[in-house]
């Protein structure tokens, strides 16, 4: 039939099955279909509002609807008017259920509960990388977490396993010929977070990261008293910011990144 309606009727805002009835509709000419969106039906009312209204316009029913008396009210209705009316997410979840050997939640909402996770966790990476190695000092005071360290201290890779824990990270290295960013001494010290490490493992993994790009092991960057130096600079900034320390010698990012939550966990 041209020009048929399709009410997309969720007890939720109905994101997914006007996702899917749009998926459906478009293999068919563009005039041959409209499609409405009705949200949050959540009682029989609701239902019965919607097959009238199915009912005067003769348009179809394509539903999610997530609580089992709504969605079997939603079916006998529909029949008993002789409106056409299609479950999408029900069989679905009765095969899941007996997959799982377990009810579901029957709780409306929760894709887009998980959707704000992902959102947030997005964001957080994206925070990580446009305020890494101090790039930009202004995000200092926008993060959740400072992480100070010497180069080569797992400062990256650390934001960014932070932030895949939806943790706004900046991160600013620690060079004695440059001081430090202004920003980083108005950070509440509980939101900093110093990283040590020995300068014999730092000398062994700077000489590997020269390798690694083609050069000599015997630039300053790597030369064992350059190291101690910077040492002791970061020593010096991080008594005066207050802040934690956590020594990285030894520690795997994940461990690391284990160690400051757990810190931030245990003050709430």
């Amino acid at each position: 039939m041209k020009g048929s309606i399709i009410f997309v009727v969720s007890d939720s805002i109905g994101e997914t099955a006007e996702l899917v009835t749009k998926a459906a509709a478009s293999q068919f000419s563009a005039n041959h279909f409209s499609i409405k969106r009705i949200p949050y039906i959540e009682d029989e009312q609701g239902v019965d509002e919607v097959i009238a209204l199915a009912s005067l316009n003769q348009a179809i029913i394509a539903y999610t609807l997530i609580k089992p008396d709504i969605r079997a009210y939603m079916k006998e209705q529909a029949e008993m008017e002789n409106v056409l009316a299609y479950d999408i997410i029900g069989p679905l979840m009765d095969m899941l259920q007996q997959r799982a050997e377990t009810l579901p939640l029957n709780e409306p909402g929760l894709v887009r509960k998980l959707d704000d996770n992902y959102f947030k966790r997005v964001e957080a990476i994206e925070f990580a990388v446009k305020y890494d190695d101090g790039r930009d000092p202004r995000g200092i005071l926008r993060a959740d977490i400072v992480l100070v360290g010497v180069s080569r201290t797992s400062k990256t890779p650390l934001s960014q396993y932070l932030a895949l824990k939806r943790y706004k990270v900046a991160n600013v290295p620690l060079v004695p010929e440059v001081d430090p960013p202004e920003e980083l001494y108005l950070v509440p010290p509980e939101r900093c977070f110093g990283l040590k490490i020995s300068p014999e493992k730092l000398n062994t993994i700077r000489k590997e990261r020269l390798k690694s790009l083609g050069l000599g092991d015997h630039a300053i960057y790597a030369n064992v008293e350059r190291i101690k130096e910077e040492l002791k600079n970061f020593d010096s900034i991080v008594a005066n910011l207050n802040c934690p320390i956590i020594d990285v010698t030894n520690k795997a990012v994940e461990e690391t990144a284990n160690t400051i939550i757990n810190i931030i966990n245990n003050r709430k």
